[in-house]
């Protein structure tokens, strides 16, 4: 069979897509510096890179929290970003549920902002408790979960108001090495369910590979993307199967090469 022409191959589906964006505070500390990248729909791409590269910085960018500096353009969904748009969602590592509120309660939150109809938001919020493993924990309050519990709950807090881009900032960096493997695997599972267009930031190399469909390596300070590895494993992916394949491993240490680990 013939090759596909440029003008017949089929048009890309791009939810992200950055050119030339970059990003300077007051103080003049260039933090990003002409990041380019393109994020197809329904892509889990994970950004690894040295603390401090702008990872973060990039993801607010993003997200709209932060203004791209003049020349940079950066398109969400087919339009240029102009803040902070009710399509993106954010989970960052730290939660903001409210400590009296129970878990339902917050979870609500976002969509009753959003002046959502009350009997959607049941809907959903029946919908995604059980997704999120907390069905029996939803007249809970925020002291009586464990910290992985929260985090999943700070995740349906994003998810009820089912945004089409959902960005990650290491949400699960501040647990410990075994709760954060049980969120990847429940991560893993509820993108596979919900295929929405995901954004992770995190310092986890094993962690990027096991979920991405790409990873993106950023530079040090000033940040920008100086590699793009495709992450070809099969999906959908059982962690523990996935981890056990030889090209896992050899991703791992690809990457860790790239980032300069020994």
């Amino acid at each position: 069979m013939a090759a596909l022409t440029p003008s017949q191959a089929p048009a890309r589906d791009i939810a992200i897509e950055a050119r030339g964006v970059g990003k300077t505070f007051g103080s003049g500390m260039l933090a990003l510096d002409h990041v380019d990248f393109a994020i197809e729909r329904g892509e889990f791409v994970s950004i690894l890179g040295p603390s401090g590269c702008g990872k973060s910085t990039l993801l607010r960018v993003i997200a709209g929290l932060y203004e791209s500096d003049a020349g940079g353009d950066l398109q969400i969904l087919g339009k240029r970003s102009n803040g902070v748009s009710e399509d993106v969602g954010v989970v960052f590592q730290t939660h903001n549920m409210l400590p009296w509120e129970t878990v339902e309660a917050n979870m609500r939150l976002a969509a009753e902002v959003r002046r959502m109809p009350k009997r959607e938001i049941d809907e959903r919020i029946d919908q995604l408790l059980p997704i999120l493993k907390l069905e029996k924990f939803r007249k809970s309050h925020p002291h009586q979960l464990s910290g992985g519990m929260r985090q999943r709950a700070a995740l349906g807090q994003i998810l009820i108001t089912r945004p089409k881009v959902l960005l990650l900032d290491e949400p699960f960096g501040a647990l410990d090495a075994l709760t954060r493997d049980q969120l990847n695997v429940e991560l893993l599972r509820i993108w596979q369910e919900m295929r929405q267009t995901v954004v992770l930031i995190t310092h986890s190399i094993a962690e990027a590979v096991l979920l991405s469909d790409r990873v993106l390596v950023m530079s040090e300070r000033p940040g920008k993307i100086i590699q793009e590895i495709n992450i070809d494993l099969p999906r959908p992916r059982d962690p523990r199967l996935t981890k056990e394949q030889v090209r896992f491993g050899q991703y791992v240490v690809q990457l860790g090469q790239i980032m300069g680990v020994e």
